[in-house]
């Protein structure tokens, strides 16, 4: 395998560890989609999740004002499918720190745990391991700015966009993968639930 893990590396890793599901599911928010994907399956496993995330590290020190900032970068992500994924670029690249927001309750605006304050102006690479509306990584950067962080890029380990989910120009944005789902927006409109397939209904 290459230093940085192809898509291809990667679905075979996903798929191979549970992550990466393909059939009939139905997520909370009710969209039918024909695959799940849960990475933190994957990360369960260690070799693995080091593969993915010195992969993720390498893409961000592709960037030359990205590598230029690491002794003085810290990564902010969100509890608790984003902190494997923060801890081990964190230990790839040797950053300075980690913070991790989260919610109480689970309906809660994100927040840091007390006594965890970023510093002001201190630099904040993002990171999560999904990316699918981009609501939670929206809510993280308004969150670490105004703590008094300056967000200087985005990384994921997969990219799995819905419509109309920001982009984040101008920020560098950074993924191992880009995985294009079919969504339904209910059953009525789902071509599954019209051929009989059996659904599954997803937690998250």
């Amino acid at each position: 395998m290459q230093l940085i893990p192809t898509r291809d590396d990667v679905l075979e890793l996903l798929r191979r560890t549970g992550g990466l599901r393909h059939g009939h599911f139905e997520y909370p928010n009710g969209l039918h989609a024909n695959e799940h994907l849960q990475v933190v399956l994957t990360m369960r496993h260690f070799e693995i999740a080091k593969i993915l995330s010195v992969g993720l590290s390498r893409l961000i020190r592709a960037n030359p004002e990205l590598r230029a900032m690491i002794p003085e970068l810290s990564i902010v992500a969100p509890a608790t499918g984003g902190l494997p994924v923060a801890y081990g670029v964190s230990e790839a690249l040797r950053a300075r720190r980690v913070y991790w927001a989260e919610r109480e309750g689970g309906v809660e605006a994100l927040r840091f745990r007390q006594f965890l304050e970023i510093e002001p102006g201190e630099k904040i690479l993002l990171v999560d391991d999904i990316c699918r509306t981009g609501g939670k990584l929206t809510e993280l950067k308004k969150l670490a700015e105004d703590r008094g962080g300056e967000v200087v890029g985005i990384a994921v380990l997969i990219y799995q966009p819905l419509p109309g989910a920001p982009d984040f120009h101008p920020l560098p944005f950074y993924s191992l993968a880009q995985l294009d789902a079919t969504y339904y927006k209910d059953a009525a409109s789902c071509d599954l639930c019209q051929q009989g397939v059996p659904v599954v209904k997803t937690w998250v």
